[in-house]
């Protein structure tokens, strides 16, 4: 984000001690509300709870929980410290099944305990908070680097419709799809922007509305049943859109409502990118019919974006609410990553940018 706003999730000094401290989105844009979680399972339920949202700020999340758990823990010995951290580590993955970032983070701190060799309990914890702070710093230079190699897909004077929240709010700063979004702006594109509502818990009204307004990009909020009737007035150029797994093919699983969203790109031939950090892709997977799709509370459908005090349909009706839908990759023109730009076919192209 800009410095008009503070960073989305950080390690912070308070008087409690140290704390997971984040935007809290749920407050959003009614206030801008900053969370101090200064206990594990804190973090855990303001991910479940979508006070911190998007997959790369799920993931700076859970490692920043983690180094708070070796804070916290009070054990003298490795064993004890490591028997803490797994405790921790289970209870924050348990949060949220499909943004693979979650479970990329958590093996980095992994990573960073098995190669503390050697280290005494403390050296242990000191470890995990340089990488935990080195996973934020990472995504934030990431999400720059997208929207330099994006820039080369952006007209001047584009309208660029995008799902969802993938901006500064989704992840340790910058954004994915907004990062490409910001980079043609400061570019000096002239860029426009069409933010879907995003139902059911209104993620484009509420959060990337707001980004853009603070950022000062032009925008147009309209609402998820709009997209197809703009795109066939002409009126849009490209679709860029976030991810929170993209399977080795290059299927694609993002908010509820983007695979419609391709679908109607496709229908009226304008682009359809994606853009998402290598971390996203989840290579174990050999297409999107193997990611989980979380399903979430039934009340985010019947009550307006999960506030209102009367239900917008009768109480006792049936309701699905899937968080995400995966988009074949058929229907992708590009996926934006730090490395470059893949195009299709995705598994050659994904599989050489791993290997680079």
């Amino acid at each position: 984000m800009s410095d008009k706003v503070p960073a989305t999730v950080e390690w912070a000094q308070t008087d409690a001690g140290p704390a997971v401290r984040m935007i809290d989105q749920t407050r959003l844009p009614g206030e801008l509300v900053m969370l101090d979680c200064t206990e594990v399972e804190q973090v855990a339920q303001a991910i479940e709870r979508l006070s911190v949202r998007g997959a790369p700020a799920i993931g700076c999340a859970a490692a920043l929980g983690m180094a708070l758990a070796a804070h916290l823990s009070e054990a003298e010995t490795m064993d004890g410290l490591l028997r803490d951290l797994a405790a921790a580590r289970e209870r924050l993955a348990a949060t949220r099944p499909t943004a693979v970032n979650l479970f990329w983070a958590l093996e980095q701190m992994d990573q960073a305990a098995r190669e503390a060799t050697g280290a005494d309990v403390e050296g242990l914890k000191r470890a995990l908070l340089q990488r935990a702070q080195d996973v934020v710093e990472d995504d934030l230079q990431r999400c720059h680097a997208i929207g330099r190699n994006a820039l080369e897909l952006i007209e001047r004077g584009a309208n660029i419709l995008t799902h969802c929240n993938a901006g500064a709010l989704a992840t340790a700063g910058y954004g994915t799809a907004l990062g490409v979004i910001r980079a043609a702006h400061e570019a000096g594109r002239g860029i426009h922007v069409w933010a879907d509502e995003t139902r059911p818990l209104l993620q484009g009204a509420r959060l990337t509305a707001w980004e853009l307004v603070t950022e000062g990009i032009p925008c147009t909020l309209i609402c998820d049943d709009m997209a197809g009737y703009v795109m066939s007035q002409g009126r849009v150029d490209c679709v860029v859109v976030g991810s929170d797994r993209i399977a080795a093919n290059g299927d694609v699983a993002n908010k509820i409502g983007t695979y419609t969203v391709a679908v109607l790109a496709a229908r009226h031939n304008v682009p359809f990118y994606v853009a998402a950090p290598l971390s996203t892709v989840d290579y174990e997977l050999a297409s999107g019919a193997q990611i989980p799709i979380e399903e979430r509370d039934h009340d985010e459908v019947r009550l307006l974006a999960y506030r209102a005090a009367e239900p917008v349909c009768p109480p006792e009706v049936a309701v699905y609410n899937p968080a995400f839908d995966v988009t074949p990759n058929e229907l992708v023109a590009a996926i934006v990553t730090e490395k470059g730009v893949a195009r299709p076919p995705f598994g050659e192209a994904l599989a050489a940018m791993a290997d680079g």
